[in-house]
């Protein structure tokens, strides 16, 4: 008996699955988490080259497209640098150039075009060769 609800449960749940996995508009991340289609999340990965720091983000929920109306959301990103505002992108991944050697302290916030925050940041330090 056990078994046989255990099994019923495992085919009912590959098969709402396979239905995520069909939808092209479906990311991996979504896929995995459906949560995330609700709620806006905010995702950083960063790398140093030389006195240069790129900086890829994935941003979900959220656009930076200020044409694309096919989300409620539109915003574009406040980059902070050693606690001073340093600058404003558009894009999910930018190049800060010719940092100074020694350690930084990287904060990046989601905003509306209003510069209200959406509540999605991350902080991370750096530290760059001299």
């Amino acid at each position: 008996m056990i078994k046989t609800i255990f099994s019923i449960l495992l085919i009912g749940s590959l098969a709402g699955w396979q239905n995520e996995w069909q939808n092209p508009k479906t990311t991996l991340v979504e896929a995995f988490h459906p949560e995330i289609k609700e709620r806006p999340a905010l995702f950083v990965q960063h790398k140093i080259n030389g006195r240069n720091l790129l900086i890829e983000c994935i941003v979900t929920g959220i656009t930076f497209r200020q044409s694309d109306y096919t989300k409620q959301k539109v915003g574009k990103m406040v980059v902070w640098l050693d606690g001073k505002r340093n600058s404003e992108v558009d894009t999910a991944a930018f190049i800060m150039k010719g940092l100074k050697p020694g350690s930084h302290r990287i904060k990046l916030e989601v905003v509306n075009l209003n510069n209200e925050p959406y509540g999605l940041e991350k902080e991370f330090m750096v530290n760059i060769p001299k």
